[in-house]
């Protein structure tokens, strides 16, 4: 598992409950890593050398940014099992990916849903060579997360991805900016009472606003990944790097545990 942050942790988990070995590396990670790693029963190697050679199936789960150079890590040690790039990037990301690794067979995956703890069941999307995709399915066989396949090629999972991304976290920064506009006027209250008249309006659901704030360093990346994405389809990218933009205000909270007023001041911040 490269690397087992929140999601990554889960994930791994998960695979370590069914009964297969979970291998992940120490070298440069930190102990809120590491305690992660212990719970969900992994094992340590401390270089990428050593852990590099011993996997039949590395699984990538990390912030965009890094998806590139991890892989071209991956590479320096000849890697020429399953690669699974299950981070949120472009289909054009995944396709330089693959050709970094060319004695890999890299899988397409992304992963839509909450971590799987306590019962909850996210998909994973894959994509890509039959037989490696079939390895795939069959690693997360008995587990929650439900594996699904999508085809044959390559980026049909990264796209799905970013295509839910886009209204999924795009959305709840823009009611997050609809709330913050309102309470700057005192009418927060009556815009609550209009959203209510509609089902499933995250500005009704105040609660995220907050969680939002503490997730916006993951967020912000996915976000332009998914505008470079609706620009290479001829459509306009501006939306999703504008909600990038707004989520950088909140750059500063990282996992943090905010207020609702706390979270609005830091939006109302210029960076």
């Amino acid at each position: 598992m490269l690397h087992p942050g929140s999601m990554g942790a889960a994930v791994a988990a998960q695979i370590r409950q069914a009964g297969t070995t979970v291998l992940w590396c120490s070298a440069g990670r930190s102990e809120a890593t590491r305690s992660r790693a212990v719970e969900a029963g992994l094992t340590e190697l401390p270089s990428l050398g050593e852990l590099v050679p011993r996997c039949e199936i590395l699984l990538s789960v990390c912030p965009p940014a890094a998806a590139e150079q991890l892989a071209a890590e991956v590479a320096e040690h000849g890697y020429g099992g399953v690669y699974v790039e299950a981070n949120a990037v472009t289909p054009e990301r995944v396709k330089r990916i693959a050709s970094a690794l060319p004695d890999a067979t890299v899988v397409d995956g992304s992963v839509v849903g909450s971590p799987p703890r306590g019962g909850k069941q996210p998909r994973l999307f894959l994509s890509g060579p039959e037989r490696a995709v079939d390895q795939v399915v069959r690693l997360f066989a008995g587990t929650d997360v439900r594996a699904r396949v999508l085809g044959a090629e390559l980026g049909q999972a990264s796209a799905l991805k970013l295509s839910y991304t886009s209204y999924q976290k795009a959305s709840r920064v823009l009611a997050a900016l609809s709330y913050a506009l309102a309470a700057d006027h005192g009418v927060e209250d009556e815009l609550l009472e209009i959203a209510a008249g509609r089902s499933g309006s995250y500005l009704v659901e105040t609660g995220y606003i907050p969680k939002t704030a503490a997730r916006a360093w993951r967020w912000a990346p996915e976000l332009v990944e998914a505008a470079e994405l609706l620009e290479e389809c001829g459509l306009p990218g501006e939306p999703m790097r504008g909600a990038a933009e707004a989520l950088l205000r909140w750059e500063g909270a990282r996992d943090a545990e905010l207020s609702l007023v706390d979270a609005l001041a830091r939006l109302h911040e210029r960076r």
